[in-house]
């Protein structure tokens, strides 16, 4: 009797994706856990605010840093700290979503190390932005800016598909046009954070990154700039 090799009908997810899920969905466990007695002491109901006060971004500190040029490492750590502490446990969750089915399309493409770069980054992108345009808004938490980080560069890995078949390059934006347009609705019906301006941010930045790290994106800038 011959053997058949096994295809598995669904394609592992990146080494990378997991590990970044299972950071987010362990800090969170240990808030959730905490809040309800099952972990910790009587302090560990407030585990998840003290870590909001430490890891949080904010934009007043970071104009603080900026008026007073005082660039301290427990400040500057909050440009990425700030994208695994969540508000609730389902804030975490809708994140990890869109990590596992983001990082998995982006990390199979551009490998692990690419993946976790741009989401690393694109949070860091998003802090910066939010600092800029909201100079006096509520602290930033939550991966989103981070995964619309990786929302752009999926964009942009589709934006690049499109134009070797010929196709209009536009439709690859279809889904942050959507995204953002049923943000900006939520946020106009039922009031919100302004963190959308995060979310955008990370997005044009995980954009830009996918110049770089897609695959022959940095030797397509040499030979541009060679040939200019």
């Amino acid at each position: 009797m011959s053997s058949q090799p096994h295809n598995a009908a669904v394609n592992p997810l990146p080494a990378a994706v997991v590990a970044l899920v299972l950071i987010i969905m362990g800090i969170e466990a240990v808030f959730s856990l905490g809040a309800r007695g099952i972990l910790g002491d009587a302090s560990a109901i407030g585990w998840r605010l003290e870590a909001i006060q430490s890891y949080a971004f904010s934009s007043e500190i970071f104009w603080w840093m900026q008026e007073s040029g005082r660039w301290l490492p427990e400040h500057l750590k909050r440009f990425v700290s700030y994208i695994f502490v969540h508000g609730t446990f389902t804030h975490a969750l809708f994140v990890c979503v869109f990590v596992l089915a983001m990082g998995k399309m982006v990390g199979e493409v551009m490998g692990d190390l690419a993946m976790v770069l741009i989401f690393l980054l694109s949070g860091a992108g998003g802090a910066l932005g939010y600092a800029l345009v909201i100079s006096d808004g509520q602290p930033l938490i939550g991966g989103f800016p981070a995964v619309y980080g990786l929302i752009g560069a999926f964009t942009f890995l589709l934006w690049r598909s499109l134009a070797l078949v010929g196709a209009q390059q536009s439709r690859a934006f279809s889904l942050i046009a959507f995204l953002m347009g049923a943000q900006l609705l939520f946020g106009l019906l039922f009031g919100g954070q302004k963190d959308w301006v995060a979310d955008l941010a990370g997005f044009a930045t995980g954009f830009g990154l996918s110049f770089f790290l897609a695959p022959g994106g940095w030797a397509r800038i040499r030979n541009r700039i060679r040939h200019d």
